[in-house]
């Protein structure tokens, strides 16, 4: 058995990625919700597909290197086969890789001209905010409630400097649900990187470059909003959340953040935006009295 050791280590572990893979949703080993945006879904299947390519290689491999060794222990008298090379043998494990890679990279194109490509971006997608990356958080710039969104052109006007009226939070991005949202994307400093997994989003944040990303969440909630990029010490807590809400409840936050931004210290304003923010907008709602 000890002679055997090597060849049953190498086939034993593709049998536990089979196993893997097979019990792991029910585990909850996997993703950490559904997809929950249209991109999200076309997205994991990206995944899916790069994840067979690899487990189908990964397994015949070991089965490979597993068959050749217990081969060898059984075989001891008998000498090895010993080749200089084969012309033939290395333009096919050359040719093979090199098919697939190119398969996986004509597959995805459409999936990343919708995502990246402004132009393919849906008709209906409406400018929402302006978010700026910065050591340690997220900054979210929303326009003044009916105030129109701006495009082309004015986008451009728009994204040069604060307008009057212009509303902040931090770490905390509204979004209506089911809509096709746009966002622009900016650093303050080094680059960071917007990743919201629920929604399967993400763009590094490029310091002096405004980059524009839409997506839409097709189910009310609220998602983990992170830093992917090593961005200093405090990279660990550069953390903020994403709300998707009704169209309802997104103009009714917008009305109060507007409401605790222009408080002028005196007057009790009806509702607290430092409320919405902490615990939504059905509990901040207040009555003037």
């Amino acid at each position: 058995m000890g002679n055997k050791f090597w060849p049953i280590f190498f086939i034993f572990w593709p049998v536990v990625a089979i196993i893997t893979c097979v019990i792991a949703p029910a585990y909850g080993w996997w993703f950490p919700t559904p997809p929950l945006s249209k991109l999200g879904v076309q997205i994991d299947n990206l995944f899916y597909l790069i994840l067979v390519i690899v487990t189908v290689t990964f397994v015949g491999t070991h089965i490979a290197l597993g068959y050749v060794l217990w081969r060898g222990v059984d075989n001891r008298e008998k000498k090895a086969w010993f080749s200089h090379g084969s012309h033939n043998l290395e333009v096919l494990w050359s040719i093979a890789p090199a098919g697939v890679l190119l398969f996986i990279s004509l597959y995805q194109l459409d999936v990343w001209r919708q995502f990246r490509v402004t132009s393919s971006f849906p008709a209906d997608t409406q400018l929402l905010a302006e978010v700026t990356a910065r050591q340690f958080e997220w900054r979210i710039r929303y326009p003044k409630p009916g105030r129109e969104f701006k495009n082309s052109m004015e986008v451009k006007q728009w994204l040069a400097g604060p307008q009057d009226g212009d509303l902040y939070t931090v770490n905390d991005l509204r979004i209506p649900v089911d809509k096709n949202v746009l966002i622009y994307l900016r650093s303050m400093d080094v680059q960071h990187s917007f990743f919201v997994p629920a929604l399967r989003i993400k763009q590094d944040a490029v310091p002096g470059t405004v980059i524009p990303i839409w997506f839409g969440a097709t189910q009310r909630g609220d998602f983990d909003l992170t830093c992917t990029e090593l961005c200093g010490w405090g990279h660990y807590k550069m953390r903020g959340r994403v709300f998707a809400q009704t169209e309802v409840e997104h103009g009714q936050y917008l009305k109060t953040l507007e409401a605790e931004q222009s408080f002028d210290g005196v007057t009790k304003p009806g509702t607290s935006g430092a409320m919405v923010a902490s615990w939504g907008v059905s509990d901040s709602v207040k009555d003037d009295d």
